[in-house]
C-alpha cells in the first residue's frame, strides 16, 4: 500500500505540472521582471520561438533572462513547438550566455519542456551538439547562474539551460531523464504503467532535494494555477535570496563551487526508500 500511494501521489505531481492552466514561462517573465528585452536568432539558422531570452531588470539589477515558453492555446503551442527547442534554440541561449558574460550579467533560466524537439531535421542541425555545447557553456561561465523548474523538466532539453549555481524547484514540477510514459514503455512495454514509472523515476521535488539535485522547493499549495501571483512572489523572494549570496562570492569560487556540486551527482546514497 506503501509503494501504491507513492505512486498516486508521483503521478498526480506529474498531471499537476502538465496543467493546461498553470502559469508558464512568459506569464513568470512578465512578472518577475522589468523591461525584458527579448532578444531573437542564434545568427546561425534561425530563431526557435521555444527558446526565449534577452535583457531584463531583477529588483532593478540588469540581468540575462533565458526560459522555455510551451503556449497554451493550439495556435501559440504551434508557435512555440510545445515548448520543444531545436537546435537554434539552445545556440541562441548560447549566444545570450555570452552576453551575460561579457558584461557580467547573472543569468536566471526557467525550464518548462517535455524535452528537445525530436525531429529528424532538428538531428540534422546538431541537436545533441547544441545541447552539449551548452551543458560545457553553463558549466563554466564566470557569472552566477540560478535555474528554476517550472513545470515539466524533460531530459537533455531541460538540462540544456539547467547546469547552474542553484537550482530551484515548484513543488508540483517534475525533472527527470525520461517522461513516465516513455519509460514505462521502455521498461514494461506498454505506457499504461506510467503511474509506476513516474515513482520509480523520482522525479519530484522532494526526492531530487534530497538527493541534491535542487537546493530549494518553492510552496505552490495545490498548484500554481490556484494561486499564480503568491507563488510568483515566494520565487522572487528565493531568486532574490540566492542571487546576493551568489553574488557575494569571488567567481572563481563560485565556479569551483559549482564543479563540485556537479561532481557530488550520484556519489552518495540519497535513500529515498526512506
Amino acid at each position: 500500500m506503501k509503494n501504491k500511494s507513492a505512486q498516486v501521489k508521483a503521478w498526480k505531481t506529474v498531471q499537476t505540472a502538465r496543467h493546461p492552466e498553470r502559469p508558464q514561462f512568459l506569464d513568470y517573465a512578465n512578472v518577475l521582471f522589468d523591461d525584458f528585452d527579448v532578444l531573437h536568432g542564434d545568427r546561425l539558422f534561425g530563431d526557435d520561438s521555444a527558446m526565449v531570452g534577452g535583457l531584463a531588470r531583477f529588483e532593478g539589477q540588469p540581468v540575462m533572462v533565458v526560459g522555455q515558453h510551451r503556449g497554451r492555446s493550439t495556435r501559440e503551442r504551434l508557435k512555440y513547438n510545445f515548448g520543444m527547442c531545436n537546435p537554434e534554440g539552445y545556440r541562441k541561449s548560447q549566444r545570450l550566455l555570452d552576453l551575460a558574460e561579457r558584461f557580467n550579467l547573472p543569468v536566471l533560466t526557467f525550464i518548462d519542456t517535455m524535452g528537445a524537439y525530436p525531429g529528424v531535421g532538428a538531428e540534422e542541425r546538431g541537436q545533441a551538439e547544441a545541447i552539449a555545447t551548452s551543458l560545457a557553456q553553463l558549466s563554466r561561465l564566470k557569472v552566477p547562474v540560478i535555474a528554476t523548474v517550472l513545470g515539466e523538466g524533460g531530459s537533455g532539453g531541460a538540462l540544456g539551460i539547467g547546469v547552474a549555481d542553484r537550482v530551484i524547484m515548484l513543488s508540483h514540477s517534475i525533472y527527470s531523464v525520461i517522461s513516465p510514459e516513455g519509460c514505462a514503455s521502455i521498461l514494461w512495454k506498454t505506457a499504461d504503467k506510467a503511474e509506476q514509472a513516474s515513482d520509480a523515476l523520482a522525479l519530484t521535488a522532494d526526492k531530487l532535494k534530497k538527493m541534491g539535485i535542487v537546493e530549494h522547493i518553492v510552496d505552490e499549495g495545490e498548484g500554481a494555477h490556484l494561486n499564480a501571483d503568491l507563488v510568483m512572489e515566494r520565487l522572487r523572494h528565493v531568486i532574490k535570496e540566492n542571487l546576493v549570496e551568489l553574488q557575494s562570492m569571488d567567481a572563481d569560487e563560485r565556479c569551483e563551487a559549482r564543479y563540485q556540486r556537479l561532481m557530488k551527482f550520484g556519489s552518495e546514497n540519497p535513500g529515498l526508500a526512506s
